[in-house]
């Protein structure tokens, strides 16, 4: 795992000055810890710092062919790169290391931009070919690594793992893009085809970039999808077969470390999924971790400790407060663009924990999404039965002036916010999971922005993307369009990210075996009624574990890291709730009626309403302009 960082010339050849390309990777040093280099030609510079997990000694970066005619910045691991390297030694190639590094620079010269296609595995890189005078630009099927973008005011382009990276270059503008507002007051991070600041991109996930000197800069062109269109043939039984086999194959190639490994275990059925597939591959005990909290209802170690017994893991178990808001400012640093995901705290807690005794940990993230895991999905699944049933026309005219009268109860389980339940109802069926999924529904937000930047949004809606994404998805029910819009959209921007940054701020390499691309394509096309069956999600998953874990394991409900931050703001961060309106960063924004920020505050703490999220999401906005430092 490591951090890169790069410039290009997309115009005229300009000579890059490498201190520059060194600072913007000195703040991605939590990266790298283990090394750091920098490259330049004309035109082009290529920064790295490295985490060393394969080949340690033998694969610096940048790293250049024999002939110094190609280079290439790597962040990440290829899970297959001893496969490739085969065929490559078959085809002609010669190889000086044993990394996977040096066999993506083989793959590059043997097969150009088609190399993605062959690789299995998380990344983000950037290959410059001194011959073709081109810089390739590259990210990971599911967006498991970063890559942001910036275009400069001397014709550059400017990359980085971290949106840091490229605050470190003097030439950019920290310019707030008020549709990046509206997106984060929707989803609460700032998702993929966006970026808190004006000229900066994301490449997106299963994506390339191919830029020449004195050439117009093309689009990003995608070289991966996943479809929901087909289904499998075949016995529940043999599905079943295949589907533990294509588990194993995820789990034991993340395995390949020149470093301690082990696995983050909460005692859930994905993490324990993956400690039962890792113990049976292991020689030794597989060392596992898991955190809990001293509030009850929200610890789940005595479910990990059970799972850790039952496979003879090496087992490291540490309580922590739930009473964590101490480290806003820490956590706000670590994902420099606005984040509102509470369980970032504890999972940065997770992951300091882990790197205490090894260098990297798998992770059970991707078979929510996969598998239909989450109750969103399972919920939506019934309500596209009943759309079905009643004409949109009268689902319209009945259903959203009910929607708009029944009384607001956010305490409730959500089958029984009816509220919500009628609003989803009215619409169509993206139109219902996009509300559903929403962290702050349209009216409330729209309802707290000012005259002025509602001006600037205009007709934007943070749920039209998702909501396109799901009409134009390669799928055959509802469920299949709610889970591509959760695998392509929610799971880069929220879930990987959150990941993403909680580890490498403590130098930790996660790993994603559940994520493996094709056990999802295997995924996608199971019959809906083996993903969710009875109301279960992920049906067959826990029918094909019920051999390795019990009942109680895998059909207990799904719990998640808990952060109590309704209680946070009625006591110790209850006058952050109240700074929000007056002398923080965002009352001096001109983007919020601070009155209206005011009476959301004082409601929530008098316990008139709960707008624990709402605050959290404010709180994080303005800690995160703090940081950043940007105009408005």
């Amino acid at each position: 795992m490591c951090g890169i960082a790069g410039i290009f010339h997309c115009g005229t050849i300009k000579p890059v000055d490498p201190a520059r390309v060194e600072r913007m990777c000195d703040v991605l040093a939590h990266r790298g810890p283990d090394g750091s280099g920098v490259w330049t030609a004309p035109g082009v510079a290529l920064g790295h710092r490295r985490l060393s997990i394969i080949d340690i000694e033998g694969s610096p970066q940048p790293m250049l062919t024999p002939d110094e005619r190609v280079a290439i910045v790597f962040n990440g691991e290829i899970y297959n790169y001893r496969e490739l390297r085969r065929d490559l030694i078959a085809l002609g190639e010669q190889f000086r290391t044993d990394g996977d590094t040096e066999v993506i620079l083989a793959a590059w010269r043997r097969w150009g931009p088609d190399c993605v296609r062959r690789l299995d595995g998380m990344f983000a890189f950037a290959i410059y070919d001194n011959g073709e005078r081109t810089l390739f630009l590259a990210r990971d099927r599911f967006g498991v690594k970063p890559l942001f973008l910036a275009y400069l005011a001397d014709g550059s382009l400017a990359f980085a793992s971290e949106l840091k990276g490229l605050l470190a270059h003097p030439l950019l503008r920290r310019d707030v893009d008020p549709l990046a507002i509206e997106d984060y007051m929707t989803w609460g991070y700032v998702p993929d085809h966006r970026s808190i600041l004006k000229g900066v991109e994301k490449l997106p996930a299963a994506h390339t970039l191919l830029l020449r000197h004195n050439s117009a800069v093309p689009e990003p062109q995608r070289y991966w999808d996943i479809s929901f269109a087909d289904r499998h043939k075949g016995s529940e039984r043999d599905l079943e077969a295949e589907l533990l086999h294509r588990l194993k194959l995820g789990v034991s190639s993340r395995m390949v470390a020149d470093v301690p490994l082990g696995a983050f275990l909460s005692g859930g059925v994905d993490s324990s999924t993956v400690v039962a597939m890792m113990a049976e591959e292991a020689r030794e005990p597989v060392r596992t971790c898991s955190i809990g909290f001293d509030v009850a209802s929200a610890d789940e170690t005595s479910y990990a400790e059970r799972v850790a017994e039952l496979f003879g893991t090496s087992h490291a178990a540490r309580t922590v407060s739930a009473d964590q808001f101490d480290s806003i400012d820490a956590v706000a640093g670590m994902f420099d663009e606005p984040f509102a995901d509470a369980s970032a705290l504890p999972t940065w807690r997770v992951c300091q924990l882990a790197r205490e005794s090894v260098t990297v940990a798998l992770s059970g993230d991707g078979a929510d999404e996969a598998l239909a895991g989450y109750r969103r999905q399972v919920f939506h699944a019934h309500e596209e039965r009943v759309r079905s049933l009643i004409p949109q026309a009268l689902r319209e005219k009945a259903l959203a002036p009910l929607g708009e009268a029944w009384p607001k109860a956010d305490w409730l389980p959500r089958p029984l916010r009816f509220k919500s339940t009628l609003h989803s109802l009215s619409g169509t069926g993206p139109q219902g999971y996009a509300r559903g999924l929403s962290v702050t529904p349209p009216e409330v937000r729209l309802g707290l922005y000012s005259d002025a930047l509602a001006r600037q949004i205009g007709d934007y809606r943070g749920e039209t993307a998702l909501i396109e994404r799901m009409a134009s998805a390669p799928a055959r029910s509802g469920l299949d369009a709610a889970q591509y819009a959760d695998l392509t959209f929610w799971l880069p921007g929220d879930i990987l990210t959150k990941v993403d940054r909680t580890s490498m701020a403590v130098s930790l390499e996660a790993r994603e075996p559940l994520l493996d691309h094709h056990l999802v394509e295997f995924c996608a096309r199971l019959p809906e009624g083996m993903r969710v069956k009875g109301g279960q999600g992920k049906w067959l998953l826990k029918k094909a574990m019920e051999r390795y874990l019990p009942k109680d394991i895998l059909y207990r409900p799904k719990q998640g890291f808990v952060t109590p931050i309704a209680e946070w703001f009625r006591g110790p961060l209850a006058d952050k709730a109240r700074g929000i309106s007056r002398g923080s960063a965002l009352a001096r924004t001109d983007w919020f009626d601070n009155a209206r920020l005011s009476a959301v505050a004082e409601d929530h703490i008098a316990g008139r309403s709960d707008h624990g999220r709402l605050l959290w999401q404010l709180v994080m906005l303005d800690r995160s302009l703090a940081r950043l430092g940007i105009s408005v």
